[in-house]
């Protein structure tokens, strides 16, 4: 029985997340040949302040890039 653990941002609709759970459901029925009843798929969702990349949230980052360039920084 694969077991697989989704880790996304927030904010995407019940529909996306139907959608992503059943294209992976359909890639493991077919590559591994197990029963469509077989597959688990568990979605968590994060919060923009509670996940990082190189030390920085997601808020960090987006911020960071949608800020102007400086001559500095050029």
């Amino acid at each position: 029985m694969p077991i697989i653990e989704m880790h996304m941002m927030e904010g995407r609709t019940a529909e996306q997340k139907s959608a992503a759970a059943r294209a992976v459901t359909d890639a493991l029925v077919h590559s591994l040949g197990v029963r469509v009843d077989a597959v688990r798929i568990m979605i968590t969702e994060h919060r923009a302040d509670g996940f990082f990349v190189a030390g920085q949230t997601m808020a960090q980052r987006a911020a960071a890039q949608s800020a102007p360039i400086s001559e500095e920084q050029n």
